[in-house]
Parts: C-alpha cells; sequence; structure tokens
C-alpha cells in the first residue's frame, strides 16, 4: 500500500484514520467485554466448552482447507484443459 500511495498527507491521513479506527473499535469493546461480570452472549463457560469450540475451530478450518484445495483443484484441471 506504502507504493500505491506518494503524498506525505495522505500517509499521515491514513495512519490516523487506521489509528482512530482502532482506538474507537476498543473503546467501544470494553463496556460490551465487561458487562454482566464478564459473561458473553453464551452464558457461563466450563471446559467443556472451551474444549468443543476448540473441535469446532479444528473442524471449520479442516473442512475450509479441504473445501478451498478441490476449488483450486479443480479450476487448475479445467485451466489445463484448455
Amino acid at each position: 500500500m506504502a507504493a500505491l500511495v506518494k503524498s506525505g498527507a495522505m500517509r499521515i491521513r491514513a495512519a490516523i484514520t487506521a489509528l482512530s479506527t482502532i482506538l474507537l473499535t476498543l473503546a467501544l469493546a470494553a463496556p460490551a467485554i465487561a458487562g454482566k461480570g464478564g459473561e458473553g452472549l453464551y452464558g457461563k463457560t466450563d471446559d467443556k466448552v472451551i474444549t468443543n469450540f476448540g473441535y469446532g475451530l479444528i473442524i471449520f478450518f479442516v473442512t475450509l482447507v479441504t473445501a478451498l484445495s478441490v476449488g483450486q483443484y479443480l479450476l487448475e484441471r479445467r485451466k489445463q484443459r484448455k
């Protein structure tokens, strides 16, 4: 992105915009996280809930990588036929 921005003023403006967006997001997220004594939308979480969520993440990413790999294989095969 640095190659696309040639003006020093635009770089400063982009940096200020990015920094202010990050700070605003953190400022608005803090009360939401601390609400209800730190209890989130799901409710009380114990080790079983965290473990099952972790398994779900593993399954999701394995499925995602597999689906994207199959898609890439099909596109490469289609490209080779031409």
